[in-house]
């Protein structure tokens, strides 16, 4: 297994090695634009951690990466990809409107559900159609699955992060709050909220890493892609989506 895997590194990432491995090369530097949403992308006071940041941290290191962080609102990344300030992004969806500005060079993130939260027992929601004629929060710029993303008829209240959004449920000002599992789950545990989720949920898709096609990076895109093979081989993909699904369920 060690020959196989020195083998695949060797014949799909030499590109990068042969430009940044030598003691003559600077080591690319690359900007990732975050939004700070645990625990995916924990960007907080100094921390730089959470499980897409670990994963892509990962597969940084096997390619000599030198990585520098932008945290800002998630709406605000989408612009700062477009204005060429930052080359990377980790998780967004995939749409039509984006990949005009990145292109999704992996799937490297675990779908996850969208669940609905809630708190008032009249704000359950048993079906889709329960949605109309309430308050429903949502993180500004996100995209969740297409039916909920293009429904003009739908109320939705957006805010910058889930935190804000979990309190605004709290104090009334939304009916719902809709969130991908672990990270609603996670709002609503730090805040310590009494808060239910809904029986209905959307499955979920699969999140990517995405180059902005205005960087330089774009050029590595098969780099980042067999970097990415490389530590599902090795088990470390597996064990840090472990690592976050069981700090969920504790």
């Amino acid at each position: 297994m060690r020959v196989l895997t020195a083998a695949l590194l060797m014949v799909l990432v030499f590109p990068a090695w042969a430009q940044q491995g030598t003691e003559t090369v600077e080591p690319l530097t690359i900007t990732v634009g975050a939004n700070h949403a645990p625990p995916y992308r924990i960007l907080e006071g100094g921390e730089r951690t959470g499980l897409y940041v670990e994963i892509f941290e990962e597969i940084a290191d096997r390619l000599g990466w030198e990585v520098h962080y932008r945290e800002a609102p998630f709406r605000r990344v989408l612009r700062m990809v477009q204005q060429g300030e930052v080359d990377v992004m980790l998780g967004p969806l995939e749409t039509e409107e984006r990949a005009e500005l990145m292109e999704f060079v992996a799937p490297a993130f675990p779908p996850e559900r969208r669940l609905f939260f809630y708190l008032n027992k009249e704000h359950r929601i048993e079906r889709y159609a329960d949605l109309y004629g309430r308050a429903i929060g949502v993180l500004e710029g996100a995209s969740y699955f297409p039916r909920f993303d293009d429904d003009e008829g739908l109320l939705k209240e957006p805010a910058p992060r889930y935190e804000n959004l979990m309190l605004m449920l709290q104090k009334g000002r939304v009916d719902v709050v809709i969130a991908p599992e672990l990270v609603g789950l996670y709002a609503v545990e730090k805040l310590g909220l009494d808060i239910e989720v809904s029986p209905f949920f959307v499955p979920g898709e699969r999140s990517y890493i995405a180059v902005a096609k205005n960087s330089p990076v774009i050029q590595y895109a098969d780099d980042i892609r067999a970097a990415l093979k490389l530590i599902e081989m090795e088990g470390i993909h597996e064990d840090l989506v472990l690592k976050y699904l069981d700090r969920a369920a504790e």
